[in-house]
């Protein structure tokens, strides 16, 4: 397995579609992004989905796993049980260093589960969350959302840990060269919110390493105020899937409104290109997934439709994560906290 390029091991069993198109992903990503992809999971559906691409690249190699985790079951037992399934296979990759991240569209509570059992936490982080990169109303200028469905239950510590790993994220991989991060909240003022808002606030805003900007109330979720929000995994779930569910309806309701009549056919001819750039940028096809960031490897999950585009696009940003170092950025940052704290100790 030796090679220069960045080395992704994809589950190709997760998923809605697999393994057909997330086989169609791995090619496209390999074309698009000079990587080299491990595709992992039964060899014969793989090479079976393999027959029906072509490629000037060598085709991804095949890294045999026996069965995987269904959507059913419950994490943790599943991944005891079967040793041997395909997002455990892939995450043993990382560990043993023959692959540098992990993309799966399968179970997102087993991939966490897993990325957490193989490869540990980074050092000073507490808890991982999932990262969702959403579209807002300034062009190129998205906003990280925090943790969106790893940690249903949260302290006000891990909440401020979230905020340092996603200002992170946004200055080096998202380009935020300074990050304000807000704090989701039901009203601007400080006194607003429930316990763990009210404790979690005071932290942020002593904070040295943050650009704290505030509550950010829902309203200002994609309004581009923000680059980085921070949230519990259940109020960050809800508001993902509910981001998700007013772009495809958006996107829906303009198709049928454009298209309806002769005249609306030919305004939307011309209107295509615009209708394109919006769709790209609503879309969370073209977003590829979340980073679960806090554990020790690039790990990407993606939505459990996803097709080859989505597939292709989460290879994409782990190749950002690991070319922008975040994982190396994040431990630094807690190992130059943790540096006072030891000579204190000492002396």
């Amino acid at each position: 397995m030796g090679s220069t390029r960045t080395r992704i091991a994809i589950d190709a069993m997760g998923g809605d579609h697999a393994p057909a198109e997330i086989v169609a992903g791995a090619i496209m990503a390999q074309e698009k992004w000079d990587v080299e992809v491990f595709l992992v999971g039964d060899p014969d559906q793989i090479e079976s989905a393999l027959k029906h691409h072509s490629s000037n690249l060598p085709l991804p190699q095949i890294i045999p796993a026996e069965g995987t985790i269904e959507m059913h079951e419950e994490a943790l037992g599943a991944l005891k049980r079967k040793p041997k399934a395909s997002i455990n296979v892939a995450m043993n990759l990382v560990k043993q260093k023959k692959a540098d991240a992990v993309v799966s569209a399968g179970h997102s509570g087993a991939a966490m589960a897993s990325a957490l059992l193989r490869l540990g936490r980074l050092p000073g982080i507490d808890r991982p969350a999932i990262g969702a990169v959403l579209p807002t109303m300034k062009l190129d200028s998205p906003v990280l959302v925090l943790d969106v469905g790893a940690n249903v239950d949260c302290r006000p510590k891990f909440l401020e840990q979230f905020a340092v790993m996603g200002t992170i994220y946004s200055r080096y991989v998202l380009g935020t060269p300074q990050p304000q991060v807000g704090l989701l909240n039901i009203g601007e003022e400080a006194c607003k919110g429930n316990d763990l808002a009210i404790r979690t606030y005071q932290l942020l805003e002593n904070h040295p390493e943050i650009a704290f900007g505030g509550n950010a109330e829902g309203r200002d979720v994609l309004t581009g105020k923000f680059d980085v929000i921070v949230c519990d995994g259940f109020v960050g779930n809800v508001l993902l899937k509910f981001a998700e569910g007013v772009g495809e309806a958006v996107l829906q309701m303009l198709k049928e409104e454009l298209t309806s009549g002769l005249q609306a056919k030919l305004g939307t001819t011309l209107l295509k290109p615009s209708l394109m750039r919006f769709k790209q940028r609503v879309d969370h096809v073209e977003h590829g997934g979340a980073l679960l960031l806090g554990v020790a490897g690039v790990c990407i999950i993606s939505h459990g439709s996803s097709k080859g585009a989505t597939i292709a696009n989460a290879v994409r940003l782990a190749k950002e994560a690991i070319d922008n170092q975040v994982l190396e950025r994040i431990q630094s940052q807690y190992q130059q906290h943790s540096q006072p704290d030891q000579k204190a100790v000492s002396s």
